[in-house]
């Protein structure tokens, strides 16, 4: 059983010419081109100049009327298979290096410390009062006014904005946020829809257009949960090539759960090269579970050793990036404030 290096290059196989037929030598034989002059077209039937109806396949073979493209249809078939073949090799090639491309860390660090937020969900919390995401550390610490006394700590600690006392007042405050267009207070209105909390009924149908308007608006997150919908049924019937599209979105907009999602895929395929590649761009974002497969890989004989060390230097530079003291102090408090 070979075993995976760690290589990521990914390239089209080259098509032989053998099946181009003759008559796109004579395409290039006849087409005239000068200095201050378009190349001019001609019929791969009849060789007459202007041709300007293509192949509605290929749309590479040029042809001067509707009769000779009926003519040359059985002539042309497999040079424009030949074609189709080429362009959908290169078409999975551009694809495939835009979805394997490490996606640039969240550009937005918490607002209090300027350490980069966890990607782990319960190591930051989203503030409807002001709009920012601040990390589990920055929530947990005490509050001090500017003479340096200990205040109430149920207020915000970058707004000071007092905590909602109730469910409604907490409704209210994220429905404006909401109608101000903010991505994430959507995306919270729709996972509260989602799972029928906090006086929210639950409707799958609202949860995905709001998933949608999140998305759109750049809270790329919400194209994991699409995806999801579109694995379990939810709101929508079962497609699982929905649900890796939707999962591919979100993996290149940096979601380190779609993306290890997408490595249990291809695993699941049996495609482990892809596996892996999917999970150590988890790892490198944080991912513990990916981190996990891909010692998994190493101990069953799909990956080497120099892999697996590469991906456990790589989980630790992660966590020297968002570790702190007090990050750590609001993990040992409360199991909800952990953050890796």
């Amino acid at each position: 059983m070979s075993t995976f290096d760690g290589s990521c290059n990914v390239g089209a196989s080259k098509s032989s010419s053998d099946g181009v037929c003759d008559v796109n030598d004579m395409l290039q034989n006849m087409s005239t081109t000068d200095k201050d002059e378009d190349v001019v077209s001609v019929c791969a039937n009849c060789g007459k100049e202007g041709a300007g109806n293509t192949c509605n396949k290929c749309k590479k073979a040029k042809y001067c009327s509707a009769a000779c493209k009926k003519k040359h249809r059985h002539k042309h078939k497999k040079d424009c298979e030949e074609h189709l073949k080429l362009a959908a090799e290169h078409a999975a090639k551009l694809h495939d290096e835009k979805l394997f491309k490490q996606p640039p860390p969240n550009e937005e660090d918490c607002p209090i410390c300027f350490l980069r937020l966890p990607t782990l969900h319960t190591g930051s919390t989203y503030k409807s009062c002001c709009g920012k995401v601040i990390c589990s550390g920055c929530i947990h610490a005490p509050l001090y006014d500017d003479q340096g006394n200990k205040v109430d700590n149920r207020k915000c600690p970058f707004c000071r904005i007092p905590t909602p006392y109730t469910e409604k007042e907490g409704n209210k405050r994220l429905e404006k946020r909401v109608e101000a267009g903010d991505a994430y207070a959507i995306y919270e209105l729709g996972y509260y829809y989602s799972e029928g909390m906090y006086g929210y009924p639950q409707d799958h149908k609202k949860t995905l257009e709001l998933y949608y308007r999140a998305a759109e608006l750049g809270y790329t997150e919400a194209y994991c949960n699409i995806g999801s919908a579109y694995k379990y049924g939810q709101g929508v019937k079962v497609d699982e090539k929905e649900a890796t599209h939707y999962w591919e979105l979100a993996a290149m907009g940096g979601s380190v759960t779609a993306r290890y999602n997408l490595g249990i895929l291809e695993e699941q395929k049996g495609n482990m090269d892809r596996a892996m590649k999917h999970h150590m761009i988890a790892v490198r974002d944080g991912h513990a579970d990916s981190l996990e497969q891909i010692k998994d890989f190493y101990t069953n004989g799909h990956a080497t050793k120099d892999y697996y060390t590469k991906a456990l230097q790589s989980y630790q530079a992660y966590i020297g990036e968002i570790k702190s003291e007090q990050r750590d102090k609001a993990a040992a408090a409360r199991e909800d404030y952990h953050y890796y």
